[in-house]
């Protein structure tokens, strides 16, 4: 769950919804990962978890919306993927069972929540 209330928005690359799905469980396994190994409090944001050092998505679910991308012309895909990667981690976060709170600056970032009276899984 994210807090405050999260507006959302539907991606611009046009994938079939088992693409989508598929991006999604990648992510959340992401997400699974970095919360094993990080401190509840501490905040990250897409380009965390699948820029920088992870930048490369051959052979990853993700690599189905930088290549939309590239191949509807757009001038820069990397970018155009990665702004549809963070609506879809906006998407993931909101449907996890950990809370998590929107900060938003110039990319959002995500602060892990501890939840008073719920187990955390």
């Amino acid at each position: 769950m994210v807090v405050p209330n999260p507006k959302k928005r539907s991606i611009s690359a046009d994938l079939a919804d088992q693409q989508i799905e598929l991006i999604k469980a990648f992510i959340q396994g992401a997400v699974y990962c970095y919360c094993n190994l990080a401190d509840k409090g501490s905040t990250f944001a897409a380009r965390d978890l699948f820029g920088g050092e992870n930048y490369y998505w051959n052979r990853t679910p993700l690599m189905a919306l930088y290549e939309w991308h590239k191949n509807t012309g757009a001038d820069n895909p990397v970018d155009m993927a990665g702004k549809d990667l963070g609506w879809l981690l906006l998407d993931v976060l909101d449907c996890d069972k950990r809370h998590f709170r929107k900060i938003k600056g110039y990319v959002n970032s995500y602060e892990w929540l501890s939840s008073e009276g719920e187990e955390d899984v």
